[in-house]
């Protein structure tokens, strides 16, 4: 009986090594905040807001959707130079920032002139979270709001 319980008594305590050792990774907890568009003088149009995550894992802003832009991108500027990219990280307990002068989202061949007090609605696609709906309100053209 010795040797059973033993036995059992070191299964039992490695079966809970074990288990220990096999934590997951937290989730991602996205929030976001300061969306807007600059009323678009053209057929072209930017976007830009703040994807926050109180989370602490790590996901990536991988594309968004409208019903105003069958073509809809995300660009990172990088100097004078933009250009489009996959995805954008969004950090555990960070923030991706897309803002006038950085990276931004990108509306080509827009379906109607979207105008200043009205909302556009957006989805943001992500790798690990569900997609965030977010309704962008129409700012004036040259719309830059003060950093906090």
């Amino acid at each position: 009986m010795t040797g059973r319980a033993t036995l059992a008594g070191g299964l039992a305590l490695l079966t809970g090594l074990t288990l220990a050792g096999c934590s997951t990774e937290g989730s991602p907890e996205l929030k976001v905040v300061g969306a807007f568009m600059p009323q678009p003088v053209s057929d072209i149009a930017a976007a830009f807001l703040v994807v926050e995550n109180a989370g602490s894992a790590t996901d990536r802003l991988t594309a968004v959707t409208s019903p105003i832009s069958d073509h809809v991108t995300i660009h990172e500027t990088k100097g004078r130079a933009m250009r489009m990219v996959a995805s954008f990280e969004v950090p555990a307990q960070g923030e991706l920032d897309l803002e006038r002068g950085g990276n931004h989202i990108m509306f080509d061949e827009l379906k109607r002139q979207p105008k200043k007090g009205q909302k556009i609605s957006v989805q943001l696609h992500f790798e690990k979270s569900g997609p965030i709906t977010v309704e962008l309100p129409v700012e004036e053209t040259t719309y830059n709001p003060a950093k906090q």
